[in-house]
């Protein structure tokens, strides 16, 4: 559970990653939280982003899915579009996080589905919806990302030297 081989990532992200040297498909995962919990992403871009979890092992003392467990699904999704969107140059932290829960889930998986909202130049933020396997809304989330310049890639503007 947790593995994050089967991820489908656009061929130009790949390649976008690739002349920084990084390996994405190999780098990437739903973070040591996400493999905890079961979190499988089966399908990224910037447009959709998808991952199961499974309801067991994530649930309450009512055995009933925990919305914790559903808002760490939801910020993992809308966090790997956010980061799709500002591309190697930026990194995507979260700032803002809500969910509505709608029913519960007490076996088998939900399916989260990471949609934008809004997609800026320092912004990003994204809906996601978490179905069972009935496909019935189990909760609605949304998560908007700052997109702060990453370390990975030196600044493309050079600065002068400071005046003396």
């Amino acid at each position: 559970m947790g593995e994050q081989n089967h991820v489908k990532f656009p061929q130009e992200v790949i390649d976008e990653y690739a002349t920084l040297g990084v390996d994405l498909p190999a780098l990437f995962s739903a973070g040591h939280l996400g493999t905890r919990m079961g979190i499988e992403v089966k399908e990224a871009s910037a447009d959709r982003v998808v991952a199961t979890m499974p309801v067991e092992g994530n649930t309450q003392p009512y055995g009933l899915l925990h919305g914790g467990a559903s808002a760490v699904l939801a910020e993992t999704l809308g966090s790997v579009g956010s980061m799709l969107h500002g591309g190697s140059g930026k990194l995507a932290v979260g700032v803002d996080l809500n969910c509505t829960h709608h029913r519960s889930a007490r076996s088998g998986l939900v399916t989260g589905v990471a949609t934008p909202v809004h997609r800026g130049r320092t912004t990003a933020t994204y809906e996601i919806v978490i179905t069972d396997e009935q496909d019935r809304r189990v909760c609605t989330a949304r998560l908007t990302c700052v997109l702060k310049d990453s370390p990975m890639v030196a600044p493309t503007t050079s600065q002068a030297p400071p005046a003396q």
